[in-house]
């Protein structure tokens, strides 16, 4: 049996998906046109801070809370009907998530490439 490695399957979700900078990105969340979600844990955000105006969607509740059939569906939480741009602390969790979006039938779904470590250096508020 031949087991994929996380980085074949990240690298795939790379060739697959749509890539944004960050800059991109804030344009995007200061024009109101998409959710800003942070797929990072929770320790993270407590440790680094949370960047202003996202929501928090841990990677590993991602496709529940995304799911209106899930018991788990955060209704209200995410606006469905703009785009989806995820971030994680460097780009990887956030390829594979924005992957997985796009395999449940979300059409409008990016990623941030450098993550949250890149946003800092990019003109988004961070808050403590």
């Amino acid at each position: 049996m031949k087991i994929k490695s996380s980085m074949d399957l990240v690298s795939e979700a790379l060739a697959e998906i749509k890539t944004i900078s960050p800059e991109e990105a804030l344009e995007k969340i200061n024009s109101k046109i998409c959710n800003l979600i942070d797929i990072r844990d929770i320790r993270e955000l407590e440790r680094l801070g949370r960047v202003e105006n996202s929501s928090h969607v841990p990677r590993g509740m991602l496709e529940f809370w995304m799911d209106p059939q899930s018991k788990y569906f955060k209704d209200g939480k995410i606006e469905i009907e703009k785009e989806m741009v995820l971030f994680c602390a460097g780009g990887l969790r956030s390829a594979l998530a924005a992957k997985s979006l796009e395999e449940m039938g979300f059409t409008n779904v990016s990623h941030i490439e450098g993550g949250f470590a890149a946003m800092q250096n990019s003109g988004f508020k961070i808050v403590k």
